[in-house]
């Protein structure tokens, strides 16, 4: 197996972590996306939509999108869960995921496409969208660092893959001028403990 990645994205970055925290190695075929090498006729047959990351199995067929290529590796190596155990752990975990995914970490994109410099060329931008995903994406840290007060990590008591889609764009949004704020101690506390975990290199 190896998966196309892109070090720069934070996609590609949210399954090194899951793989550093599994202890699994593979093979990582670098694609800059910068310089379109996503956008080539041969990359489409891997993926038709030319987003990373990109698991390339031993059958020669394909996964892409990081948390259904983070499922597969769970299945076939089960520990340590990062996905939760039990029915009530998973479904809490599902949900802190889809919201961070939802909430913050599609925002923060829009952010960067709508605004940032180094998106300028790469699709139609409209500024005041923007901003406004912007305002939504600050607001939405600020709750975040509220609903962190009283437990350990964004999930619960465990560090899960919802800590490691937070961390990738808490991470990603500093690119867009987005960070954490002094007065938000919760999250400054959670970011600087799983920012000090060896996966978090990856």
């Amino acid at each position: 197996m190896k998966m196309y990645d892109f070090t720069l994205a934070p996609s590609p970055r949210r399954v090194r972590i899951f793989l550093a925290e599994k202890g699994i190695d593979l093979e990582l075929v670098q694609v800059d996306i910068m310089r379109n090498a996503n956008r080539t006729p041969e990359f489409y047959l891997k993926n038709p939509l030319g987003s990373l990351p990109i698991l390339e199995l031993d059958d020669g067929s394909y996964l892409s999108e990081s948390v259904a290529i983070c499922r597969y590796f769970e299945e076939i190596q089960p520990d340590p869960s990062l996905f939760g155990v039990g029915a009530r752990e998973r479904a809490l975990v599902e949900m802190w995921n889809r919201r961070i995914e939802l909430e913050i970490f599609a925002p923060v994109g829009h952010v960067w496409s709508h605004l940032s410099e180094v998106a300028i060329g790469r699709g139609r931008r409209i500024p005041e969208f923007g901003e406004i995903q912007k305002r939504a994406a600050i607001d939405r840290i600020a709750w975040l660092d509220t609903e962190l007060e009283n437990r350990e990590f964004v999930a619960g008591d465990k560090f899960s893959i919802a800590d490691i889609t937070t961390l990738c764009m808490i991470d990603f949004a500093r690119t867009v001028d987005i960070r954490i704020q002094p007065d938000q101690a919760n999250l400054a506390r959670w970011h600087s403990k799983v920012s000090s975990r060896p996966s978090a290199k990856a």
